[in-house]
């Protein structure tokens, strides 16, 4: 049995190398392009790795090459094992060890490995960037080779072949068209187009979560910073030394993939838009950039509100859009009894204006208790009272933080405005 020792010996080698290669394809092809982006101005090894993806068919080429080549060589060694237990009289012995080294490759150089990958994709890219790197090079000649055989071989078999071409609107028109016949999924989908033509017209500060209904943290930031609890508006927003101006941005969901300390180090760069921005400029900038978080300036360049991705959505999927119940999780407007709703200060006049299907009086502001300071001329109290356009308000409650409480009256013959 002293004979097998070796052929054991570079059973295990290949294992090792199944493994990390596996490994490689699983982590690299994870990382996202904002980890991407932030790998390429990082140290050696991770520069390494984002030079690897930007050729992703080099790099997936050369790694598949390399874990069919270490699997071929494995599984020639079963065979030569397995011969020579038989050789020497030992078939259940060669059974067993057959059965156990097939075990073994799916759990060592996969399931494991790939487990691994996936849990820790930015720390096993890093590590194995350059020794994969020196891999890839050693093949590098043999790439050509593989590229011209897929070619051919597509010619061959395919001749016809055509990648299909990008789906345009008039085809998701059709497919929804023949595709749907529920009334209330249509009533769905009528609901959500209007909300992304409403999206070209709607103010960023209309959507934005305002000043005092997110939370902020200047550097140095860790996990324990947050005691275990969420952020209300889903993201760490990172200020500057020494400032409040938010200049980045890491998501909760994403806290599994980064250190405990220095959060700053792995933030998302935010960008800035004016409050006058339209929510679809907001959402193709986000795209653009790759940034879920914008920050939302006023005309004097202050942060007043940040604006997210999630936010956007919000605004497109829900049927009735709303900051408060986004926010504070209350109703924005809720009826009380006959011409009587309970609203928020936050309840934009859009929504009023949508909801009683009314027109209102020309305004530089966006929101109820705007609107109600505008008309009092001071900052409103309980009890105050006012007329605006077709709406009667009486302030219920202003609460020292939190959101503004009114009732609205809908007046029968309100007074006239230009």
């Amino acid at each position: 049995m002293v004979e097998l020792l070796p052929w054991l010996v570079a059973m295990g080698v290949l294992l090792l190398g199944s493994g990390f290669f596996s490994s490689s394809e699983a982590a690299f092809f994870l990382l996202n392009l904002p980890e991407t982006q932030s790998f390429a101005k990082g140290n050696r090894p991770q520069r390494v790795a984002a030079h690897l993806l930007s050729d992703p068919d080099r790099l997936l080429t050369a790694v598949l090459f390399w874990n069919l080549l270490i699997n071929v060589g494995y599984f020639a060694i079963i065979s030569v094992v397995a011969l020579h237990l038989k050789h020497i009289g030992n078939s259940d012995l060669a059974g067993v060890f057959t059965l156990g080294a097939l075990v073994a490759i799916m759990l060592f150089s996969e399931m494991l490995p790939k487990s691994v990958a996936v849990l820790k994709p930015q720390t096993i890219s890093t590590l194995f960037a350059i020794p994969l790197a020196v891999a890839i090079r050693v093949v590098d000649p043999l790439l050509p080779v593989f590229r011209w055989t897929n070619i051919l071989s597509r010619r061959l078999f395919w001749p016809r072949f055509e990648p299909e071409p990008y789906l345009d609107v008039t085809d998701l028109e059709r497919a929804v068209a023949f595709s749907t016949s529920d009334a209330v999924l249509l009533g769905h989908e009528k609901t959500v187009l209007q909300n992304i033509v409403v999206l070209s017209t709607i103010r960023v500060d209309e959507m934005m979560r305002p000043r005092m209904q997110f939370l902020t943290f200047s550097p140095p930031v860790g996990i324990d910073d947050l005691h275990g609890r969420p952020t209300p508006s889903g993201y760490i927003l990172i200020t500057e030394k020494n400032s409040d101006e938010v200049t980045g941005a890491i998501s909760i969901n994403s806290l599994g993939k980064v250190p405990r300390h220095h959060l700053e180090s792995h933030a998302q760069q935010v960008f800035y838009l004016p409050w006058c921005a339209t929510g679809g400029q907001a959402l193709e900038q986000m795209l653009a950039r790759n940034s879920h978080v914008a920050a939302v300036v006023n005309e004097f360049g202050e942060t007043v509100g940040i604006l997210t991705f999630d936010d956007i959505l919000d605004t497109i999927f829900t049927p009735e859009a709303s900051r408060s119940e986004r926010l504070f999780r209350r109703l924005s407007l809720q009826n009380l009894s006959a011409g009587r709703w309970q609203v928020t200060g936050m309840t934009t006049l859009r929504r009023l204006g949508r909801r009683f299907d009314v027109t209102l009086p020309a305004t530089k502001t966006t929101t109820v208790a705007g609107a109600v300071q505008e008309v009092l001329g001071r900052v409103p109290q309980a009890g105050d009272r006012c007329d605006w356009g077709p709406f009667h308000f009486k302030v219920a409650d202003v609460p020292e933080r939190g959101q503004m409480i009114l009732v609205l009256t809908l007046l029968e013959k309100p007074e006239p405005f230009e």
